[in-house]
């Protein structure tokens, strides 16, 4: 082949093919002709394999477009494409290999189920004048100028979608679907057909052209995993979710209307926003788009305020200052997904009152099962010591105004309340609130959700472990690991090492070391059991190494 940077798993392949066709040259036994059986079993499960996993990819664009039609469909529409060239190239080269076989053997061969083709079956394994005389041809126009051109024109359809300053999947395009002719060897020029096609035997052409229909499934699920990720390129992401209520006023005055808005507020823990109050403009850009920025200095004409878990957080003394409303406002800047940043601005206010003695009971949104739930009770007007409070699923135990509630099944649960006073005990109505199972963990293996780690990071860890999500808050709730299955390609094959714990069993380990850099490994099936006793499902953890 060119020069091209090949991955390690092209590298397996391609010395697997190089050493079965260096005994063929040596015309051995029958056992080599089987070998390549058996290589050709492995390739069409890989190809099965990444069909599959394309399938979720298509699953994932259908989910996105109806989620957001004008921001995924575009992308799901390229998709699309992409999976009907991909079939039909798929397509074109299995009626090849049908004709191949038939060609040599017969319309009536045992080798053929459907469209399936049996290798073990195949009587003429080491036929080579078929092969080479339908895909190569006495004048060299045989159906292999075809191949190679219905194999470019996929690569080039495949790279105009994909940016130029995504190197590595370009990269791996290129490398997969490449089919440009070897070097010249001892005087001896040959082109990518005769290559492939000429003085091989029938099971050898066979297999080699497996390996192109494998190669065209792992290009497909290299060009889907980009178009995806194109989707949330210029969007924000937000890994923490919060109800939000804004009203007119929470103090009314009997006869006017109380109005409020909810909505649910988007958070990024991990990333900082920047909070500007001040004074700030707005300037309309050449397309159309407003461009807003703060008016005057930094530090005295506007300030920058504190950010806490993604939010800015704005406080005033107001000691000595006069009643009434005080408006405010300013920018906040958000960096996206793709590094640009884009300004808001926003408005505020509220008003300074004499003081006043106020006391509001703390409400939360929602407990979860079999957890202990802090909750804060209190009744204005009622000393801590007067307020009791009952639930209707689980128990709440507590003194004061702190509670906890240990809810035991999911749905709804009511807590009441009611106070003793002047001999009598009185009901002061009740909250319900929505009770769920505590979420699922992710897996995670050296402190991370996936991605690439080194061989000492790997084997350094026990084994896996279930992080709880960052938003969820509450602390010493764990999670036990009971099983999983570890998957790695070993030679071209699929390696399953099943375990009964989250640790590394030896010959995972053993597997690991034997790895190269490039290789991937599956964490899959992964099964824990939370404190509520239910055993959840986790999603693969994949790794890999560096």
């Amino acid at each position: 082949m060119a020069g091209k940077k090949e991955t390690p798993r092209q590298k397996m392949i391609g010395m697997m093919y190089l050493v079965l066709m260096a005994l063929l040259a040596l015309n051995v036994s029958k056992d080599v002709l089987d070998a390549f059986v058996l290589v050709d079993e492995g390739l069409t499960k890989t190809t099965e394999n990444f069909a599959t996993k394309n399938e979720v990819y298509y699953s994932e664009f259908d989910r996105a477009a109806a989620e957001n039609p004008v921001k995924a469909g575009p992308w799901q529409t390229k998709a699309l494409e992409v999976k009907q060239r991909s079939d039909e190239l798929y397509q074109y080269i299995q009626e090849l290999k049908l004709e191949l076989v038939i060609a040599t053997e017969g319309k009536d061969t045992k080798a053929i189920e459907g469209e399936v083709i049996i290798g073990d079956e195949i009587v003429g394994k080491d036929d080579q004048n078929k092969p080479a005389e339908i895909m190569v041809g006495a004048n060299k126009d045989g159906k292999a100028n075809d191949l190679r051109q219905a194999l470019d024109e996929f690569r080039d359809y495949l790279l105009s979608i994909v940016a130029e300053e995504n190197k590595d999947v370009r990269h791996s395009l290129e490398a997969s679907l490449d089919t440009s002719d070897p070097p010249t060897k001892e005087g001896e020029t040959l082109n990518w057909q005769q290559l492939h096609f000429e003085h091989l035997p029938l099971i050898a052409v066979v297999t080699l052209m497996s390996k192109m229909q494998s190669d065209v499934r792992n290009a497909e699920s290299e060009t889907l995993n980009y178009l995806y990720s194109q989707i949330d390129a210029g969007s924000f992401k937000f890994n923490l979710l919060e109800p939000v209520v804004i009203s007119n006023s929470n103090h009314i005055v009997r006869g006017n209307q109380y109005s409020a808005s909810v909505f649910m507020a988007a958070f990024d823990t991990t990333q900082q926003p920047i909070v500007y109050v001040g004074r700030y403009d707005s300037t309309i850009q050449d397309d159309g788009t407003v461009e807003y920025s703060m008016v005057g200095e930094e530090g005295r004409d506007y300030e920058a305020i504190p950010i806490e878990a993604g939010k800015g957080v704005y406080k005033v003394n107001t000691s000595g200052a006069s009643t009434g409303w005080k408006p405010w406002g300013g920018i906040i800047s958000l960096k996206r997904g793709d590094g640009s940043y884009t300004n808001k601005p926003f408005n505020a206010g509220f008003t300074v009152a004499a003081p006043s003695l106020v006391v509001s009971p703390t409400q939360m949104l929602v407990f979860y099962q079999a957890i202990d739930n802090p909750v804060e009770v209190s009744v204005p007007g009622y000393p801590a010591n007067a307020i009791s409070a009952s639930i209707n699923n689980g128990r709440i135990s507590g003194r004061g105004t702190n509670y906890n509630v240990v809810p035991t099944r999911t749905g709804t649960a009511r807590v009441s309340v009611s106070v003793r006073a002047d001999g009598r005990t009185r009901s002061m109505g009740y909250k319900d609130f929505r009770v769920e199972k505590v979420p699922d963990p992710t897996p995670t293996i050296a402190g991370v959700q996936g991605g690439t780690l080194t061989l000492n990071q790997i084997l350094g860890e026990l084994g896996i472990k279930a992080t709880m999500p960052e938003w969820f808050k509450f602390g010493g709730v764990s999670y036990t690991i009971t099983g999983y299955t570890f998957t790695a390609i070993v030679q071209g094959f699929d390696k399953n090492i099943d375990s009964r714990s989250a640790n590394l069993t030896s010959e995972m380990r053993e597997t690991i070391r034997n790895l190269r850099s490039g290789s991937r490994i599956y964490f899959n099936d992964i099964t824990a059991v939370g404190p509520d006793g239910s055993t959840r499902y986790l999603p693969t953890l994949a790794v890999k190494i560096r």
